[in-house]
């Protein structure tokens, strides 16, 4: 990756970070956009890994990426302002947050906590029989619905169930969680369950929006214009996987790969066999095509989703990032609710984002059911709560592909906040 360049625009006018205080912010916010410098002095966090959630038989919300205090050495320069005030100040506002959030978990049944979602899981497993007998259809109208709706359920067991499974945000056991992970990422996903979370959860929160870790860039395929990447290339996701997923084998135990491959190929090929066996194709090559069909129906926006919630908003160096409730709320965005999107995707991945980086062990039901407690906190204390619609989005990607998803992004620079 090119060397990124610093972000220099206009200076608009002073934005309050907390009660009573305030840093001079330099830059613009564009249709939930956020992007610019905070300037006043200096502050110097050293980047950590995500830890996993811990779990001993009872919910427990909180926040990954706890950061020690940096120790500071000689080349280190002193700010004016005391910005270790200033970092405890933000842990102790995502320890007010927290307990907040914990008194609503506490409140709330293993229904709201795991119930709901699992029941979406359910249902959608229920579904498979119909949607595989509605192609075995000579009429245009039956098959179409086979499509959708394998198509739909094929997207919530591994997008929704894989998102869930790799925060072990399904069940309350770490036993179950390990074998929901196995069923969702690698039978249903065809990916390794090591690599898909450690890639997620380790790197991606622990490090969200920092340069060269968590940054998204892994999304980025500079060579495609913008209109090959945004609607073409998509479809080409349910082939790519599992191509990724065998090169990354090669970073995982024996053991593990060779689970993972019996895991992927029992997946594919059982999928396979029931368009074949159950929905009576009668050419190996119109099931195939069926099937690609089927996983490739809600590409478009699984893509379009992973990008427009962290790309285009504020960067951080590793050694010049915020402490972790600001980081979060400058560097992720939601996006409105959805029908569709929130029950093949799940709310955490949509409308509930932001909460979600904030408590990723809750899942999808508890992410909005906190939600107006977190956006009401993040507003009240003057941090910023990215929101922005779908459209909107995807009009400032084509009209900013080169700047976004090509060159490297610029860093945001926090100093001195207080």
């Amino acid at each position: 990756m090119a060397k990124a360049g610093r972000a220099t625009v206009p200076r608009l006018a002073e934005m309050p970070l907390e009660d009573g205080d305030s840093a001079r912010w330099r830059g613009q916010q564009v249709n939930g956009e956020v992007s610019g410098t905070l300037q006043d002095g200096k502050t110097e966090d050293r980047p950590c890994r995500g830890t996993a959630v811990p779990n001993d038989g009872r919910t427990e919300v909180m926040a990954e990426g706890r950061e020690p205090e940096p120790e500071l050495g000689d080349e280190d320069v002193i700010p004016r302002r005391s910005p270790p005030q200033a970092g405890q100040r933000e842990e102790a506002l995502m320890a007010e947050l927290s307990e907040l959030v914990q008194k609503v978990v506490r409140s709330s049944s293993w229904w709201e906590r795991h119930g709901v979602d699992i029941s979406i899981l359910a249902c959608s497993i229920l579904l498979l029989p119909a949607g595989f007998l509605c192609l075995r259809s000579a009429q245009a109208i039956p098959f179409l619905v086979g499509v959708l709706t394998l198509g739909v359920v094929h997207h919530t067991l591994t997008v929704k169930g894989s998102h869930l499974a790799s925060h072990n945000a399904l069940t309350e056991s770490k036993s179950w969680g390990k074998v929901w992970a196995i069923f969702f990422i690698e039978l249903c996903s065809a990916f390794t369950v090591e690599q898909g979370t450690y890639n997620h959860v380790k790197i991606h929160h622990g490090y969200t929006n920092i340069i060269g870790m968590g940054d998204s860039s892994t999304w980025k395929v500079p060579f495609l214009n913008r209109y090959v990447y945004m609607f073409v290339a998509p479809l080409a996701v349910p082939i790519i996987t599992p191509l990724v997923a065998l090169d990354l084998l090669r970073n995982v135990e024996w053991k593990a790969a060779v689970r993972t491959l019996c895991c992927m190929f029992l997946g594919l090929y059982c999928h396979y066999w029931l368009l074949l066996h159950v929905s009576g194709f009668r050419s190996p090559w119109a099931a195939l095509l069926c099937m690609l069909l089927i996983r490739s129906l809600l590409a478009h926006p699984y893509i379009h989703v992973n990008i427009f919630q962290h790309i285009g908003l504020p960067m951080f160096a590793p050694d010049r990032k915020p402490k972790r409730i600001q980081l979060m709320s400058l560097g992720v965005l939601n996006l409105p609710r959805n029908p569709l999107l929130d029950w093949s995707f799940g709310h955490s991945l949509i409308s509930c984002h932001v909460e979600h980086h904030l408590f990723p062990s809750l899942s999808d039901n508890m992410c909005l059911k906190i939600k107006p407690v977190v956006s009401q906190y993040l507003k009240q204390k003057k941090l910023p709560y990215n929101e922005d619609t779908y459209t909107s989005r995807l009009q400032l990607f084509l009209q900013r592909y080169e700047e976004l998803m090509v060159h490297a992004p610029p860093i945001t620079e926090l100093v001195g906040i207080q």
